[in-house]
């Protein structure tokens, strides 16, 4: 039976939020109680299709079609642990195309934009910087339209491509670059759109 046969799916839907705090975030170290109390509030089934409501709390990432998904929710879960997002500050998601995690984190900062990918990598047009990013998949490099957006000191959190191995990757802003420490690795969707451009061979 899946949870789309249930008879309450609501209960159902609760029963797998349940699970997936206790046998995938806090099994894998996601402990942080702010992040496990949004993870424990928003429905991922709300953001998948209804083809893929009872596969959404799975510890596998859920296509969305046109190369979108919904992460495992691992990824999501230590995205939101390493930012440590303030009440205070201001935020950017680049969204990997559900939506869920700008929902999650939606609360938990003073103001927050929503980016696509196309957005994230259009030409930065002045405006006030932001504290913190977050992108939603995996990246081989930080386009510098995306670092101009982050203040001096910030900070972003995102997925890192290396070797065709996928990464959680923290880093921060000094004197215009962006430094990256790789906090471990997991399977995160690739956003393929952030690719380093592929040189000659012969």
């Amino acid at each position: 039976m899946t949870l789309l046969d249930s008879p309450t799916k609501d209960e159902a839907f609760a029963t797998a939020r349940k699970a997936m705090i206790d046998s995938q975030l806090r099994t894998s170290g996601v402990t942080d109680p702010v992040v496990v109390g949004r993870m424990r509030e928003v429905k991922r089934e709300e953001f998948v299709p209804e083809s893929a409501k009872g596969v959404a709390y799975m510890d596998r990432a859920v296509p969305l079609g046109d190369g979108k998904y919904l992460a495992a929710p691992i990824v999501q879960g230590m995205l939101l642990q390493e930012a440590k997002p303030g009440l205070d500050e201001s935020a950017i998601v680049v969204d990997g195309g559900s939506g869920y995690l700008a929902e999650l984190l939606r609360p938990l900062v003073a103001s927050l934009k929503v980016m696509s990918v196309e957005e994230a990598l259009a030409p930065a047009r002045g405006g006030k910087k932001v504290d913190l990013i977050i992108v939603d998949g995996a990246i081989e490099q930080l386009p510098d339209s995306l670092a101009k957006r982050l203040a001096d000191d910030g900070r972003i959190v995102t997925g890192m491509v290396h070797d065709g191995v996928t990464s959680i990757a923290r880093g921060r802003k000094s004197s215009k670059q962006v430094v990256f420490m790789p906090l471990g690795e997991v399977g995160i969707p690739r956003l393929s759109a952030f690719d380093k451009p592929k040189g000659w061979s012969f």
